[in-house]
């Protein structure tokens, strides 16, 4: 056993594969290793190792997948006229930004999470950000965000030494530590070979909205929020 190192192991976790005596040791190892015991259909197996047994997974997965898929495809919010009007409006109303605007079938997680509007009376958009620093491995929603807002007023609640929130600048702090000019808001093209990721680099003195324009979105923009010293994996595009 990989937890007490007394008893001889009966069991072996599907997640990680370790060795476990009993229902006690199972449960002090998925607490010490916030561990789920439920095996990771998409992990990484390489040509070596993979056998039929494998291969049955991944044909069982991508059925699974498609299952899923058709559910959704079939759900009747999808047809709704109303759902259809609203993801035309949104489209057509960012297309007239020069932002691409594109939107995931019901059942994505991110067309399920995205709380975007445009308010016509105000001709704005109000858009859902997801922001994400790396460095910290934190990730933060923030939900009706005017088109008009700089990112540098975005982003003063999060890593602004006098302005952001106690509990949220101490757990980004390498970045309020760090001098204002090095920091850098980068976003993912999309569109691209998965073995070709880039990024453009925003302007942080600009508009969101004159950041966004002449750019693909899927559903909400992602902000990648990183230092200048520490973005060595992350190519920006020109580079």
């Amino acid at each position: 056993c990989e937890t007490c190192s007394k008893e001889e192991a009966k069991y072996r976790c599907p997640r990680c594969m370790k060795y476990s005596c009993s229902l006690l040791c199972v449960k002090k190892h998925k607490l010490a290793l916030s561990c789920n015991g439920v095996r990771d259909k998409t992990a990484f197996v390489s040509v070596n190792e993979f056998t039929d047994l494998n291969l049955l997974s991944d044909y069982r997965f991508l059925e699974d997948v498609g299952r899923t898929a058709d559910a959704a495809a079939r759900h009747c919010i999808v047809h709704s006229p109303a759902t259809k009007r609203l993801l035309y409006c949104l489209r057509n109303k960012a297309r007239g930004c020069n932002i691409e605007l594109k939107t995931l079938p019901v059942g994505f997680t991110k067309r399920r999470e995205n709380s975007t509007t445009f308010n016509s009376l105000e001709n704005k958009f109000y858009w859902h950000l997801k922001l994400v620093f790396p460095h910290c491995h934190a990730e933060y929603t923030v939900k009706g965000v005017p088109d008009d807002k700089t990112l540098a007023d975005i982003l003063k609640p999060y890593i602004d030494p006098v302005e952001s929130d106690p509990v949220v600048c101490q757990r980004l702090k390498i970045y309020t530590a760090s001098p204002q000019s090095d920091v850098r808001i980068l976003m993912k093209i999309e569109n691209r070979n998965r073995n070709s990721v880039r990024y453009n680099e925003l302007d942080a003195s600009r508009s969101l909205l004159d950041n966004l324009k002449g750019k693909v979105i899927i559903e909400y923009p992602t902000l990648f929020v990183v230092l200048k010293t520490l973005k060595n994996d992350m190519v920006v595009l020109g580079q």
